[in-house]
């Protein structure tokens, strides 16, 4: 028999059919001042049979059975008062009014049925006030009180972490309900737990049951939906937390140490990636690979995620000993978890124990990278290294030359040595009309690739994504610093929008571009639409659990040199044209853009690093990419 703690409400309509039986005869009893009925028998028939069809189904009506009764409230009370009093007045008008009319011989003394109504409002109400009373004794005994719970989303991910509630009473959260937006799934139970309703319905139900906080558990659920859904609680002034996206959640499984604070990019959160998951590991597994700048954020993710496609090798190459360090011993640690999983699995032995290999070095070195390059044999290179941040390479435009021109030039003169099968540059949509250093060295670079084609015909390509929410650079760290050290949150323009996507996302998108290429294609990823700058802003303050203008200013600063209001994706002699993935398309005819003395003005380039001519460096740009145009003569004709 379930305990008070176990009391559903499947329970409580049973135990009311009970309470009405036995509050008929002693409404019966009290009235005629005897035990034995016999004489009255049909007048008990008659009071009993008319309770049980009128009760049962006021009492629906008014949705008892759809509440919660161990969080039962004044307001709960006060419904069972008042479905309690309606079904008294409708139950009387029966039998005083109908039942002398149809049946004279049961006629039913005048008090009864407020005897009955009285016995049955205490009746049906100390039960539920006992669960009430049973759960706060139980969470005392435990420790404390266990606060009510919301989960959005009554699918998989929301199962888990209800049942990982459950079996951790300690954590001090009971779910009280599930909130969905399929129909179908409404005033359904699921393992015991009731779905409430959809997603409109939050703020009544974050009320009627006290609810403290919300888990949003839906690792698919669209940016505009998480921006809905944390909208309603902020406004309700309950805690949102939720479960990581899909692309954070690679190794299965979802436990409640994975709750986080909702973060901007779940909010630009759009439609998952859907890659053709075997092609990439048809690609890479039992293949040697080797990232460049392996320690930042896109390289880092990218051999997080070409590790579980299980390369033989994985070269992680990257200038920066201590970010090279976290990511070689975060790779080693999943090899040993996956080598324990794989114990014992014959079908698993050839690809169990992969090589991993971390190398510091300088992609500006060539005699370094040859040697690297001779001594690992790599089959696929990805190369992440490169300076990204606009204002540094605008201060710095021989770093920017010697680094993202020359270090890509040195990589692709070494592929080439090796016979490299694949080559994948990680590029920028700022290589696009650039109007800044980075823009043009990443477009330089682009062009270096496009010439390694023409010389190899091998299946090399590029890939142009925006921002990357997350990655080292982003406006969101910066925001997100000034947030934390009082503000203001500082905005070059009003009207700025710039293309974001997560990091996770972008490189699952570049590992399939990577199978798509065939030689020479410069790839463009799907960013969905452009953001303002200035509404980033707002939902970092906001997320932030501050006001704009009351805790926090954003100030407008003024463009910065190099930046431009908003991001193009093609150049004005490329087309864009559709991939069998409807995420990636390709920059056609980017291959007829190469200037003929490529080689020459990368000589004059090389002349002019050697003696850091700050100005001949920016006029070579100019010279490579004519549509970039900084403020400074060009080259003499």
């Amino acid at each position: 028999m379930p305990t008070f703690l176990h009391l559903r409400n499947r329970h409580f309509f049973v135990l009311d059919l009970c309470i009405l039986v036995l509050v008929a005869y002693f409404s019966c009893v009290l009235r005629l001042d005897r035990f034995n009925l016999t004489p009255y028998w049909s007048a008990f028939y008659w009071v009993a049979g008319l309770a049980l069809l009128v009760y049962p189904l006021v009492y629906r009506v008014a949705g008892l059975y759809s509440r919660y009764w161990r969080y039962a409230s004044v307001g709960d009370l006060l419904l069972l008062l008042g479905a309690t009093l309606t079904a008294g007045l409708l139950h009387s008008g029966l039998l005083l009014g109908v039942g002398p009319l149809l049946l004279p011989a049961s006629a039913v003394p005048r008090s009864i049925p407020l005897i009955f109504f009285l016995l049955m409002l205490t009746g049906t109400a100390v039960p539920r006030l006992l669960a009430r009373a049973w759960l706060w004794q139980q969470q005392r005994f435990q420790g404390g009180v266990r606060e009510p719970v919301l989960i959005y989303g009554a699918g998989s991910a929301g199962i888990l972490i209800a049942q990982e509630l459950a079996r951790n009473p300690h954590l001090g959260q009971e779910v009280v309900g599930f909130v969905d937006d399929d129909p179908g799934k409404h005033h359904l139970r699921i393992q015991g737990v009731p779905v409430l309703g959809g997603r409109s319905e939050l703020p009544e139900l974050i009320r009627g049951y006290r609810v403290r906080q919300v888990i949003i558990a839906m690792p698919t659920a669209a940016g505009k939906v998480i921006r809905e859904v944390t909208d309603l609680c902020k406004q309700a002034g309950v805690e949102v937390k939720i479960i990581p996206g899909l692309f954070e959640l690679l190794n299965g499984g979802v436990k409640v140490q994975q709750l986080r604070e909702v973060r901007i990019e779940d909010l630009l959160r759009r439609e998952p990636a859907r890659i053709d998951d075997q092609a990439v590991q048809a690609m890479v597994r039992g293949k040697r690979v080797l990232v460049t700048g392996a320690g930042g954020s896109i390289g880092s993710e990218l051999c997080r995620q070409i590790w579980k496609y299980e390369p033989s090798q994985l070269v992680l190459l990257g200038h920066g000993e201590n970010s090279i360090f976290a990511i070689h011993n975060e790779l080693t640690a999943a090899a040993r978890l996956r080598a324990a999983h794989n114990n014992g699995n014959r079908a698993e032995s050839d690809h169990a124990h992969p090589v991993l290999i971390p190398v510091i070095a300088d992609v500006r070195f060539p005699e370094r990278i040859q040697a690297i390059f001779a001594e690992t044999h790599p089959q696929i290179v990805f190369h992440a290294a490169a300076h990204k941040h606009v204002p540094l390479m605008e201060w710095n435009p021989v770093e920017a030359f010697t680094n993202n021109v020359l270090g890509t030039r040195t990589l692709l003169q070494a592929a080439q040595a090796m016979d490299v099968e694949r080559f994948v540059l990680i590029s920028s949509d700022k290589a696009v009309n650039p109007t800044n250093v980075m823009g043009a060295s990443k477009r330089v670079a682009e062009m270096l690739l496009l010439q390694a084609v023409d010389r190899t015909q091998r299946p090399y390509v590029a890939v142009r994504f925006g921002n990357v929410l997350g990655s080292r650079g982003s406006v969101a760290l910066t925001f997100q610093q000034q947030i934390a050290a009082g503000g203001p949150v500082t905005v070059t323009h009003a009207e700025m929008t710039r293309y974001f996507m997560t990091i996770p996302e972008a490189v699952q998108l570049v590992l399939q571009a990577a199978v798509l290429g065939r030689g020479g294609e410069i790839f463009l990823l799907d960013m969905g639409e452009p953001v303002k700058i200035m509404d980033l802003a707002r939902d970092m303050i906001r997320l932030s659990g501050l006001q704009e203008g009351r805790d926090m200013d954003i100030v407008v600063t003024g463009i910065r040199p190099g930046e431009k209001l908003c991001e193009e994706l093609f150049l004005a002699d490329e087309k864009y044209q559709h991939t069998r993935h409807q995420q990636i398309f390709i920059a056609a005819h980017a291959s007829s853009l190469l200037p003929p003395d490529l080689d020459a003005i990368l000589h004059l380039g090389e002349l002019a690093v050697s003696r850091n001519e700050r100005q001949t460096v920016l006029r070579t740009f100019t010279h490579l990419v004519p549509e970039y145009r900084p403020e400074i003569p060009p080259f003499e004709q």
